[in-house]
């Protein structure tokens, strides 16, 4: 096989495009080097590279005690300054969701005490960093059973949190806009053409949206239902459905089960629903609901109630939400919006 030499002078103006200082980038380059090395070995080329040859990579920086998060990080934006889809996404994948269990551990001690997080915590072991996605799940039910045995009101109440960190200043352009508007209805609007937009841009330039591939399809999908990407209100709710995690795959499957597996996109539960188990409750689904929630929490000004409707670790096709409006945001009509999208 003809060798392919990593793209050393793109990738580093890429990573200055981001702003990112020149020790990060040698650092960077050495690291995507390291990758291409292992590589060589086996008459491998980066720029041609599957999944299981990453598997394989990370498997060895884990054994070797290398499989630090910057390690990843700089993997991933490589893959993702190529254009290798796949592998960008499951590296991904296998880095992301890992700050849930700090956050809910953390979560926990704050709304009960440190001896209730100690035994709900007791013997979970957070897999090692690069590990594959299916290692999670086990670890994932456990936690949500002993939440539960707290009660359906505190393990929801701890799990509907920002568990991801996203600052609130990402969403100043939001609260700038919903001070804006004419109303809650006409900011969802402004909301969900202002993404569609956005999905066009990544379509048109051929680029990963956060972890989704995007299409014509994908795009018709969001545009046919402003639940996605925004929300509808109805009366005092909103009503929240989750973009699929593979959306072009979920639109091309017919398998009931799968779709369900390409709906979801929590890295810590996902692989249970094509394992065979651990079956993993909806409540866990909170946590998405935390995140679903959050731009409204800041737009608001206070943090909003939700609620669990459809879940794809229950059996349903996709995750829907509804979010309380807070009593001073509801219209003094409060009218009744028909639309529920698909």
């Amino acid at each position: 096989m003809k060798a392919v030499k990593m793209k050393k002078t793109e990738y580093t103006e890429f990573l200055r495009s981001r702003n990112i200082d020149d020790d990060t980038i040698n650092s960077a380059l050495e690291n995507v080097a390291d990758f291409e090395t292992y590589l060589a070995k086996a008459d491998r080329n980066i720029d041609s590279v599957q999944i299981p040859s990453v598997k394989e990579y990370f498997n060895e920086l884990i054994a070797v005690e290398k499989n630090t998060m910057q390690q990843f990080r700089d993997l991933a934006r490589y893959f993702y300054m190529t254009g290798q889809n796949e592998v960008y996404i499951y590296t991904i994948s296998t880095i992301s969701g890992r700050e849930v269990f700090e956050s809910i551990s953390e979560k926990l001690a704050l709304k009960k005490d440190n001896e209730c997080r100690n035994r709900v915590f007791k013997g979970l072991e957070v897999p090692p960093l690069g590990s594959p996605p299916d290692t999670y799940p086990g670890n994932t039910c456990l936690l949500v059973d002993r939440l539960m045995e707290l009660g359906p009101d505190t393990c929801h109440d701890v799990l509907a949190d920002n568990h991801h960190g996203i600052p609130h200043d990402s969403f100043q352009k939001h609260l700038q806009w919903f001070e804006e508007s004419d109303s809650i209805d006409d900011f969802l609007e402004r909301v969900h053409v202002e993404r569609i937009r956005i999905l066009q841009q990544h379509l048109d330039d051929g680029k990963v949206w956060f972890e989704q591939e995007i299409t014509k399809e994908v795009i018709d999908l969001v545009k046919g239902n402003q639940e996605i990407l925004s929300a509808v209100r109805d009366g005092e709710y909103l009503y929240v459905t989750k973009i699929p995690y593979s959306p072009k795959d979920w639109l091309k499957e017919t398998d009931s089960l799968m779709k369900r597996y390409y709906a979801c996109h929590c890295p810590l539960a996902r692989e249970a629903i094509i394992m065979n188990g651990p079956d993993i409750p909806m409540d866990w689904c909170y946590c998405s609901g935390g995140f679903q929630k959050l731009m409204f929490d800041v737009v608001f000004g206070e943090s909003t109630e939700v609620e669990v409707l459809q879940s794809v670790l229950a059996g349903d096709p996709v995750c829907r939400f509804r979010i309380l409006l807070p009593e001073k945001n509801i219209p003094a009509t409060a009218s009744s919006i028909s639309y529920r999208g698909n």
